[in-house]
């Protein structure tokens, strides 16, 4: 039965994938976007990870793609949207085939077993899914989390400026 739900989580996941990358309007492609996350979320519960799930449901399903729709607006791509390029459909497709290809090999010469990492069944029992994110995240990781709030914050700030120059 898990595998049954696994199988239509990801159907949903790769069908609202699509829609992300066919939908004309960039705020369709949005919401399927979202829907996308969402089917995320529900696989990390999946896998026991009820705190990545819910982080990925606050983050990106939530702020992350609040902050997409403020910039589709702030730059009015409407217009934009609808000027469809059959060369740039064409390459996306090439790109999308090459990049699908590069992961089955990947997936066929690698295994996943045997891999031991320091943090075991009994250490995550203990200690806790969110105190071990959070200790990696604020000590080894700190310096690529506050790269990604500084990125963040400059493309909000480049939004506003591209936005303004044209009004």
């Amino acid at each position: 039965m898990e595998l049954l739900f696994f199988y239509l989580v990801a159907l949903v996941a790769v069908i609202s994938g699509f829609f992300v990358i066919k939908s004309r309007n960039p705020v369709n492609s949005a919401i399927s976007l979202v829907m996308t996350f969402v089917c995320l979320a529900v696989f990390y519960v999946m896998l026991n990870a009820p705190f990545m799930a819910a982080i990925q449901i606050m983050v990106y399903a939530g702020a992350i793609m609040v902050l997409i729709l403020f910039v589709i607006m702030l730059l009015n791509l409407g217009e934009e949207a609808n000027r469809r390029y059959a060369h740039s459909v064409v390459g996306g497709a090439l790109a999308g085939i090459v990049v699908l290809f590069m992961a089955i090999t990947f997936i066929k010469q690698g295994s996943a077993d045997g891999v031991k990492g320091a943090i075991t069944d009994q250490i995550v029992n203990t200690v806790g899914h969110t105190e071990l994110i959070g200790r990696a995240l604020f000590t080894e990781f700190l310096l690529p989390f506050e790269i990604t709030s500084i990125l963040l914050l400059v493309a909000i700030i480049g939004a506003v400026v591209l936005a303004k120059r044209e009004v």
